[in-house]
């Protein structure tokens, strides 16, 4: 259950209109980065796991009513930063100068080149925020990512919360309104506080590489092939230990000769690692069995019954009948 509240997380404010910078703030209303993404990937993520979860089904959902209010600070912004044009439009006199609306700092030329530009921002929805990118591609549920995996999918809101904070960063760069830097790092700086919560909540899933149930073929999983000619470098992902398991990693200098060698690569041997096909195969078995039970056993029906919620009063309510009823 979702209640407004009309007043916004973060009093964002402006102190003069810019019609160009609100068309660029469009990017974190309705691009692929923007707001109303992240606030939908994890609204659907969190439905996956409300039983099996509970934990994470609240901060996701926590999460995406968060990104939700800040969709709502960025749309104000725009529409702050177009205060006048609204109203200008909707002025039908022949006289109608919107130059004297914007302030000087754009010629009627300029608007109506960005106009031309993103026509459904400043013409058919007549100075108000669209649910679009900067440039007027509209908002597209093909930007969601999930893969029904907390595992996976933490990994991918880390990555979410990664671009848009290099967003709001770039934006800044574009703006002299020390009041919309002010909206615009708070934006930012909650990117980074999503990062961290995502990351701790992936910590504590054990174990949670690879990412999903399955275990990766002893094999190829530390192997580095050198597929490039030229200057080669060496660094923790090729030399060493590799990072999250531990295997030494194995340089293949000649990718060409040693796919011939092994008959590509169906002969490939294991080297460099303590993991053997047996041992990964009864992984993915005690792994499989693991999360499957706590799946079943999070969802499973009571008294035939399948409840997305338990409602305090209703539950009460049931208990008094029943204490009555013994009586």
């Amino acid at each position: 259950m979702f209640h407004h509240v009309k007043e916004l997380q973060f009093n964002a404010r402006v102190s003069k209109p810019d019609v160009r910078f609100a068309k660029l703030l469009l990017e974190q209303f309705g691009g692929p980065n923007g707001e109303l993404k992240a606030a939908m990937q994890y609204f659907v993520q969190a439905f996956g796991c409300r039983k099996a979860a509970p934990d994470k089904y609240d901060m996701l959902m926590d999460i995406a009513t968060e990104e939700f209010s800040h969709l709502e600070i960025v749309g104000a912004t725009i529409q702050m930063l177009l205060t006048g044009v609204n109203g200008e439009l909707k002025n039908a006199a022949d006289e109608s100068d919107l130059t004297k609306v914007l302030d000087g700092s754009a010629a009627k030329e300029d608007y109506i080149h960005e106009a031309m530009v993103n026509p459904h921002f400043f013409i058919v929805s007549g100075g108000t925020p669209t649910l679009t990118d900067s440039v007027g591609n509209p908002w597209s549920a093909t930007y969601i990512m999930g893969m029904g995996d907390l595992t996976a999918d933490l990994r991918l809101n880390i990555g979410a919360e990664t671009s848009a904070k290099m967003v709001y960063e770039n934006l800044m760069k574009f703006t002299d309104d020390v009041y919309v830097k002010e909206s615009l790092r708070y934006l930012m700086t909650r990117e980074v506080a999503h990062f961290q919560m995502f990351q701790a909540a992936l910590d504590s899933i054990q174990p949670n590489f690879p990412p999903g149930i399955l275990e990766s073929d002893p094999r190829f999983s530390n192997k580095y092939f050198n597929m490039s000619k030229g200057e080669d470098f060496k660094g923790p992902w090729n030399e060493g230990k590799s990072p999250l398991m531990g295997e030494e990693w194995q340089t293949i200098e000649d990718p060409l000769q040693h796919v011939r060698d092994t008959n590509g690569l169906l002969d490939e041997k294991a080297k460099g690692t303590e993991r053997t096909e047996k041992s990964v195969q009864s992984a993915n078995k005690e792994l499989s069995a693991e999360r499957k039970q706590t799946v079943d056993k999070a969802t499973a029906p009571k008294n035939g019954i399948m409840s997305w919620s338990v409602y305090q009063d209703t539950e009460k309510s049931r208990h008094q009948e029943s204490s009555i009823s013994s009586k």
